[in-house]
């Protein structure tokens, strides 16, 4: 998380721990509120849990039919249904707001919508449809181990941050390739060549050297909301299963200790200390395995939120497009690649392929048109950029959300991607109307006063477009 949202209430952050994001939130809405004492300054808001357990798969893994003979929303009964939610003070007032009926992509409300703000991890979206239209949907990542210079085996990174530390789970995105299937079969390798002790090595160098987000510190690896950018990590690098468990402070190196640990079990001595090395040129694989799909990485990183995950994707976005695979280079891959897909990415400026650094912005519009490219029939490869998403009330970053009875129209139907950073709330997805017609949408405020009421506004308005036949 930036610095600017972390800057005020550390201490409350620290108290709260394991109690998770829900909780601490309440901390933006009691004081002033329910009391009559004067508000203080809140403390920061939590960003989208990174997901300690994979977020539970939507029930329905495919976009509602589309009636085409359904009643598109009269323009006009829309915008006044809407504007009384778009000016909740609670929204703050800077607001921007867009929804666009999918089957058509006419644009039904304009709010601002051309007007970039801060998108938090609504990014994240960008960063999706990026991944699996230039790496492929099908594609999955090596992780593997080569003999090194000397009497030493290499565990070179290919940008899976999801490994188990364990045996592989066949039926998980965490922890699809596991440590200790890769140990055995090393260890089984080694001992066909009549060894029984080696030196490991880890080869991070598929991924550059600025391992952390501009605004980025170690006070947000500490808390778990990242952890520092490798091409190698054990579980995004978090020390145990909770949703913000802090992070190490070197994903690479621990996830070779890891390896290394896994190796004795299997009967080799390791010798000496896990460092850093580089695989030699075209060095023949000792052993191997391979990473959940993309298309499942990608769906993962949009409901759980998780934004080691996201950066990790990012990076092998621009090392495709042959870009430097840093923070600028996978910025600048995701927003060409989502430009070539015809979405109209004026305003567009990112920062990071997560949304949590300083200095992105992104208007209400081309969330909206991104959404609508990936229902449409020329880029059908994308759609799990939508059927992925969080459902509200049931899944991954939304499961706790539309709780009120303002937003209980929405509940079940509505699928979105979640933002949250101090000061910012956003969500953009898709949600069909009273009358049947799927309609995308997305709010951005960036000057909110607190975030817990901001979540329940923006609900409110996605729940009145479920409800609205505006005709």
């Amino acid at each position: 998380m930036p610095s600017r949202v972390l800057a005020a209430g550390t201490a409350a952050v620290l108290l709260l721990g394991g109690l998770g994001y829900a909780v601490a939130d309440a901390y933006d809405v009691v004081p002033g509120v329910l009391t009559v004492r004067p508000a203080p300054t809140p403390p920061p808001p939590f960003p989208d849990p990174p997901g300690a357990q994979d977020p539970a798969t939507p029930p329905d893994d495919v976009l509602p039919a589309l009636d085409e003979s359904a009643p598109l929303p009269d323009r006009d009964a829309l915008a006044a249904a809407l504007a009384p939610l778009l000016a909740d003070p609670a929204l703050g007032p800077d607001v921007s707001a867009s929804v666009v009926d999918v089957r058509t992509g006419e644009p039904l409300l304009a709010s601002d919508a051309g007007t970039p703000r801060e998108p938090a991890s609504t990014v994240k979206l960008f960063t999706a449809a990026a991944a699996i239209d230039r790496l492929g949907g099908r594609r999955t990542l090596t992780t593997t181990v080569v003999p090194g210079a000397s009497e030493e085996v290499v565990l070179v990174g290919s940008g899976d941050v999801l490994l188990g530390a364990g045996s592989g789970d066949p039926d998980a995105v965490r922890g699809r390739a596991g440590l200790a299937d890769l140990a055995a079969d090393t260890a089984a390798a080694l001992a066909a060549q009549g060894r029984t002790s080696t030196a490991v090595r880890v080869d991070d160098s598929l991924f550059a050297d600025d391992r952390m987000g501009p605004g980025w510190t170690r006070l947000d690896v500490d808390l778990g909301f990242v952890a520092p950018i490798t091409s190698i990590a054990v579980d995004a690098g978090r020390t145990t299963d909770e949703p913000y468990a802090p992070r190490v402070a070197d994903p690479a190196l621990a996830a070779g200790a890891a390896f290394a640990e896994q190796l004795r079990a299997a009967g080799v001595t390791v010798v000496g200390d896990v460092t850093r090395g580089t695989a030699p040129p075209d060095a023949p694989v000792l052993a191997a395995v391979q990473s959940a799909p993309v298309t499942e990485i990608a769906g993962y990183l949009l409901r759980a939120s998780d934004n080691t995950v996201a950066e990790a994707v990012a990076r092998l976005v621009a090392l495709d497009a042959g870009l430097p695979a840093t923070f600028a280079g996978s910025a600048r891959a995701v927003t060409e690649t989502v430009a070539g897909l015809g979405v109209d990415v004026t305003g567009v400026t990112l920062t990071d392929g997560s949304g949590l650094s300083d200095g992105a912005s992104v208007p209400a519009a081309a969330l909206t048109d991104l959404l609508v490219t990936a229902a449409g029939d020329t880029h059908e490869h994308l759609r799990p950029v939508l059927t992925t998403l969080p459902v509200a009330g049931l899944s991954g970053t939304l499961l706790d959300r539309f709780s009120g009875d303002a937003a209980a129209g929405a509940l079940g139907t509505a699928r979105a991607k979640t933002g949250s950073l101090r000061g910012v709330t956003t969500l953009a997805g898709t949600v069909p109307s009273a009358d049947g017609r799927l309609l995308a949408f997305a709010v951005l405020a960036d000057d909110v006063p607190a975030t817990e009421p901001a979540r329940r506004a923006v609900d409110a308005v996605v729940a009145a477009l479920a409800g609205c036949g505006c005709r």
